[in-house]
């Protein structure tokens, strides 16, 4: 494992950060509103649920600079090297002039208690550097991740809107116009080697490859890796945890490919859902549906598809549609490498088959084979931005006499970890796929799974709806005409 100088090295919007002292724990939103006294980006949910403390990262891709709307109350700053931090005090002219999108938000009335308008500017201003006159639905996805209480949206979108469709030629806009010197910069900051940060205790450990994490992980296998923070992230801020080792891998490019052959798509486990999503939803549309409802924009540009496996939730996303579409996951260590189907991968709720010094790598994901049926569905409370009570993955294939040749089903928020529904399979298998077959087999699930009730659904609610979406997958699958589905009369 080689060295590198021990520091984090970043930009904060015109200025070159150097830290040596860096808590692994340690949050950009307590950076920016403590240290630099940057408060225009607020704490409200600390949880990357309200995008109030909403900020843009640049980072270099490949020869691209390429800026994401990010969650600073769960960023930590050791995750930073090399990139480019903005924050709403970035856009304004020197003389005080606005910026087109802080403008629009002014002409079009979209701000009353002021709060939550600086999260809302800077993901209206991601949006205005990505894409040219966006239609609504890029912007109310852009916008996913930022609640109002005041303005009912509206004049938030009207304003997106506006500004999208009028881009003045002479706009000061500092990213723009900085565009190569920040590229430059940024290049120099990068490190050919580990950065290790802290002695004794708690050390903050930034590796530059997958060889050098491999080593990393060999010296201190109990360390916790932290690639997007979405889920580590609220272990400081709501469990209040001590962590002693951190190891950050979101700048490994090793671990950011996606490769496609015949065969199907390898996902690295660094690669973000928004990066992921083009790929997944070319090859299983259903799928990338999904993506755009876990979590916000700011979740989907930080959280990775490995990090959502490698720590076994129950209620992850990714897992029952990985797993119905027959995934395996490569893991790594110094020792070497092996590969193991994804759904054994998961043992019981809080372990998995990673052993010490081990991580994930990648996740491969087969094409679907011509013929076969494939849908995920998500139940939560709210449509958007929501942790699921369930999720629920389906794949069918049919012989000639449209008879069940094979099935694969898998829920998430039904037992201890991600899982097959066996009893069901079975029941479904060899029969003909018509509602009779598909009602008969819904009572197998009560077989496959014990659900809890908790604040998200009863377990009452969990099973009938998992018994209900197993008759829309037929529904949706056949071309039938709609049946009567049960209905539940108790409180979810």
């Amino acid at each position: 494992m080689t060295q590198s100088a021990g520091s984090i090295r970043f930009i904060l919007n015109d200025q070159d950060i150097t830290l040596t002292s860096v808590s692994p724990t340690g949050m950009l939103l307590d950076f920016l509103r403590l240290e630099r006294r940057l408060t225009g980006t607020k704490e409200g949910c600390a949880e990357g649920d309200c995008g109030a403390c909403t900020v843009l990262v640049g980072r270099l891709q490949g020869d691209d600079l390429v800026y994401e709307s990010v969650n600073a109350c769960i960023r930590f700053t050791g995750s930073l090297n090399a990139t480019h931090v903005v924050t709403v005090e970035h856009l304004a002219a020197k003389d005080g002039a606005l910026h087109p999108v802080q403008q629009a938000m002014v002409d079009y009335h979209g701000s009353q208690c002021g709060f939550c308008t600086p999260g809302f500017v800077m993901s209206l201003y991601g949006l205005w550097l990505s894409k040219d006159n966006p239609g609504r639905a890029d912007i109310e996805k852009a916008l996913q991740g930022n609640l109002c209480r005041c303005t009912g949206y509206e004049p938030i979108v009207k304003a997106a809107e506006a500004v999208g469709k009028a881009r003045p030629d002479a706009v000061f806009d500092p990213l723009l116009k900085k565009r190569e010197d920040i590229k430059a910069r940024l290049k120099a900051m990068r490190s050919d080697g580990t950065i290790c940060l802290g002695d004794g205790g708690a050390r903050l450990i930034v590796p530059s490859s997958a060889a050098d994490l491999a080593e990393t992980l060999d010296a201190y296998p109990q360390a916790t890796i932290v690639a997007g923070s979405t889920d580590v992230g609220l272990w400081v801020t709501k469990q209040m945890r001590d962590l002693d080792h951190v190891v950050f891998i979101n700048s490994i490019e090793d671990l950011q490919s996606i490769q496609e052959n015949g065969d199907g798509i390898t996902i690295g486990a660094g690669v973000t859902y928004s990066a992921a999503f083009e790929a997944i939803s070319a090859h299983y549309p259903t799928f990338g549906r999904l993506l755009d409802r876990l979590g916000g924009e700011q979740v989907r540009n930080m959280g990775t598809i490995g990090g959502n496996v490698a720590n076994g939730s129950p209620i992850g996303d990714t897992p029952p549609p990985l797993i119905a579409l027959d995934a395996s996951v490569t893991l790594r260590s110094k020792a070497g490498q092996r590969t193991v189907p994804l759904e054994n991968y998961f043992i019981e709720y809080g372990r998995q088959d990673r052993r010490p010094g081990e991580f994930v790598e990648s996740i491969f994901v087969p094409n679907l084979p011509d013929g076969d049926q494939f849908a995920v569905y998500k139940i939560s409370k709210r449509r958007d931005e929501d942790i699921s009570a369930l999720c629920g993955a389906f794949r069918i294939a049919l012989d000639g006499d449209n008879r069940v040749k094979s099935a694969r089903i898998a829920f998430g928020g039904m037992a201890g970890t991600p899982k097959r529904a066996a009893h069901v399979e079975a029941a479904l298998i060899g029969k003909l796929w018509n509602e009779e077959t598909v009602k008969a087999a819904q009572t197998a699930f009560e077989q496959d799974y014990q659900p809890l009730t908790d604040w998200r659904a009863t377990a009452a609610y969990r099973m009938l709806a998992t018994k209900n979406l197993l008759l829309r997958f037929f529904l949706e699958t056949s071309g039938g005409e709609a049946v009567q589905i049960q209905r539940f009369d108790g409180v979810a």
